[in-house]
């Protein structure tokens, strides 16, 4: 496995295999690789004769300084991880190499549409902007035909999906499922900061989730939206943020349950960790 640190040694290595029209794709990560990352590793080698992994914590996206800080950063660990699963290259960039003028910020805003201040963008103002921002400087530095993304972070997928449309970029954007702990967690990078007793308090979120999904045609929307939320609000512990059933397009919520295109979202603090996840509904 390749490991490279500027664009300059990662599109030199690249170029003999565009010129080998040689299908190459793209999985961004931030690190703290755990078995969901791996198995975005996994579909993209399905679909993809070169995988080329980027870790880089993305200072842009981060709307509170502090969360940037403790991200953690097992680099030996991703390495080590992305050498068995048999990844063609690693993309290791520092924060110059991304952002020369950093902390000076970049001229960028660009129209993600209404979804954008939604949800994670009601909470984490600003967030996708960063977001885009960054992928976009990946995609012009890998030039990927496709591109692999965990639905968990399932707004994002939406926002990056709609940059490439803004930009007309011939890229394909592939959502991957969600993978969770045997007992229903989604794997996070941010899961290693929960304390044990966290770590259960947490479990409510796929719960919920789940309950909305195995009760998604036999109750109202009302029933569904009110049991869930009472029983997150009342773990111990755990502080609400959002729990929505929302139309998949739009991330607005639905009017009724003949919409076919639905998914249930969620967003808590649990102790002083704050968790996303949801679940594709029909």
């Amino acid at each position: 496995m390749e490991i490279l640190h500027t664009i300059t040694a990662l599109k030199a290595w690249l170029q003999p295999q565009q010129d080998a029209s040689s299908k190459i794709a793209l999985v961004p990560t931030m690190g703290a690789l755990h078995k969901g990352h791996l198995s975005l590793i996994e579909i993209a080698q399905q679909q993809a004769s070169i995988v080329v992994c980027s870790i880089f914590v993305n200072p842009t996206q981060f709307t509170d300084p502090k969360d940037l800080e403790k991200y953690p950063r097992p680099l030996e660990h991703d390495i080590k991880m992305l050498q068995e699963a048999g990844c063609s290259a690693v993309f290791m960039p520092t924060v110059k190499e991304m952002y020369p003028h950093y902390p000076t910020p970049e001229n960028w805003h660009i129209d993600l549409g209404s979804a954008e201040f939604l949800l994670e963008g009601e909470f984490r103002k600003g967030h996708y902007q960063g977001v885009t921002q960054i992928v976009k400087k990946l995609f012009d530095a890998v030039q990927p035909d496709l591109a692999f993304f965990g639905q968990k972070d399932f707004q994002q997928v939406l926002m990056i999906k709609n940059m490439v449309k803004y930009f007309d970029l011939p890229v394909e954007i592939v959502s991957c499922p969600i993978i969770r702990e045997d007992d229903g967690l989604a794997m996070s990078s941010r899961n290693i900061h929960l304390s044990a007793s966290d770590r259960q308090n947490a479990l409510v979120l796929s719960r919920a989730l789940q309950f909305v999904k195995d009760n998604y045609h036999r109750l109202s929307l009302e029933a569904l939206l009110g049991q869930a939320r009472q029983m997150i609000s009342t773990t111990p512990g755990v502080e609400l943020d959002y729990f929505t059933i929302a139309d998949q397009e739009t991330l607005l919520p639905i009017a009724d349950q003949t919409n076919k295109n639905a998914i249930a979202l969620v967003a808590a603090k649990v102790g002083e960790t704050r968790l996303i996840d949801n679940m594709l509904l029909d």
